[in-house]
């Protein structure tokens, strides 16, 4: 309900945060746990932005809200949604104050709203890993030939979509959104706000598992980006992932595959691990093949291109354009980047998150990586697996070793002890093993232990603050 302005506003950006809000904007007033946004409505105002609020809150702040009368009427009862989704940039000042039941659930209505009232297309991206390489990387081949917006950084969850949706008020021809989660119900909630044509889903892993009983918890958790489809609709999924393919047999409309198993839609084969360097494989799809060479590393970054691939080919991208944009793709921040330092030292700083599944990836790479002195990793604990972190922790350990890691860093709690712990019991010496329980610890080590020609690899999760460790050895590199 308007409680006070003009209903026929028109405002600029949809936001969140009071800091950045400018004159003509509109900004949501969000309640959590720990914190209430209404505290900074009276600010946000004084600036010439309306605002959305709860009920009752003009009549709680009393006379003296900037920018409005002191007894507020109520103006004709409107939803949000209708009434501002698809207005032009304002040129100045909005004095407007809507009060409604629930202002995240009209956050969410909104950006419903603006999704129904494009003719956009939408892709939305879910998985345990890889999310948003996949989603860089379908916006990376589609921008080839058509205009493409995509998540801003990492606002994926049930206030970062639908304010990433706000974007398709410029009317793109394409959206390429990932939904992240870390419970059950959650991607179910924003596959109704976005209302995918094309879903993909990368693959089923341990991210989050300690909110999960089991990983066939997570992949039902996952399924829910099947929901709501309609005959006409793509799921393009992995056909390497036995979880993925169990339940991609109920998806109402039609399915494209990817991987290097022999029936999958789009497949690799030849493939070529050239490590620091990234991959090489030949594609085969239904329109031919090519042979793609990429500079992000590892088979799980191939995993992603072969889904954007696939992806790419629905919207009539040809195997050229893909072969060329594959070609120049760089990874996102602190998510497998190489950095070559003086010395010949070479850094895969991929600090931004961790998981059991995705470090083994990791570590695969380095091991792949065949020029260069010393195998070096600094691996950060990984949270959120609950009662099975430790053993998972363990598994890693053991992973290192495998991928012939020379001098191993562990940095956090119990957990990381005990992947240090089975790193030395599966035989790697006891000196090349070192434990620290922080990363600013950790960086003074290894800065010390790093010589000229050694590969580092740094992860971990992003409570443990990897970066910090990377971060150093540029600094003593770069």
């Amino acid at each position: 309900m308007l409680t006070a302005g003009d209903a026929d506003a028109s405002v600029a950006e949809i936001v969140t945060d009071s800091r950045v809000v400018q004159p003509g904007d509109l900004f949501v007033a969000l309640e959590g746990p720990r914190f209430d946004a209404h505290e900074f409505v009276g600010e946000v105002l004084a600036k010439g932005a309306a605002a959305i609020v709860h009920r009752g809150f003009a009549a709680e702040a009393g006379a003296g809200l900037p920018g409005h009368p002191d007894e507020v009427g109520t103006g004709a009862a409107e939803s949000v949604g209708a009434g501002l989704q698809t207005r032009a940039r304002a040129e100045g000042p909005v004095n407007a104050l809507i009060e409604v039941s629930d202002t995240l659930q009209a956050l969410q209505d909104l950006a419903h709203a603006i999704r129904q009232a494009t003719k956009t297309r939408l892709v939305a991206i879910t998985g345990s890993a890889g999310k948003t390489t996949t989603k860089e990387t379908i916006a990376a081949f589609l921008g080839t030939r058509l205009r493409v917006v995509k998540n801003k950084g990492n606002l994926n969850n049930h206030v970062g979509l639908p304010l990433s949706l706000m974007q398709l008020r410029t009317e793109p021809d394409v959206a390429v959104m990932e939904l992240g989660m870390n419970h059950a119900g959650e991607i179910s909630t924003l596959v109704a706000i976005a209302e995918p044509d094309v879903r993909v889903w990368t693959n089923v892993g341990d991210a989050h598992i300690g909110f999960f009983a089991s990983p066939d918890a997570i992949a039902d958790a996952k399924a829910e980006i099947l929901e709501g489809a309609g005959a006409g609709d793509v799921l393009v999924c992995n056909a390497d992932d036995a979880r993925v393919m169990a339940r991609a047999s109920r998806f109402a409309g039609r399915v494209v595959t990817f991987g290097s198993a022999p029936a999958a839609t789009v497949r690799a084969r030849e493939i070529e691990d050239l490590g620091v360097g990234g991959m090489r494989a030949r594609i085969a799809t239904p329109a031919g093949e090519r042979l793609i060479t990429t500079p992000l590393l590892g088979r799980g970054n191939l995993s992603n291109v072969l889904a954007a691939t696939a992806v790419a080919l629905e919207f009539g991208v040809g195997l050229d354009h893909i072969a060329d944009a594959a070609a120049r793709l760089q990874p996102a921040d602190r998510r497998g980047t190489v950095r070559r330092l003086r010395g010949g030292v070479t850094l895969i700083d991929d600090s931004y998150n961790s998981s059991p599944s995705a470090l083994k990836r990791s570590l695969e790479v380095l091991g792949h990586q065949r020029a260069g002195g010393r195998h070096v990793a600094v691996l950060g604990e990984m949270l959120e697996l609950g009662g099975h972190a430790r053993a998972l922790h363990e598994e890693c350990g053991r992973a290192a070793v495998a991928a012939g890691v020379d001098l191993l860093f562990v940095v956090g709690g119990d957990a990381a002890r005990a992947l240090a712990n089975a790193a030395d019991a599966a035989g790697m010496p006891r000196t090349a093993v070192r434990y620290f329980e922080t990363s600013a610890a950790a960086a003074a080590a290894v800065g010390d232990a790093l010589t000229d020609g050694d590969v580092v690899l740094v992860k971990g999760s992003r409570g443990i603050r990897m970066d910090v460790v990377a971060d150093r050895i540029v600094a003593e590199r770069g």
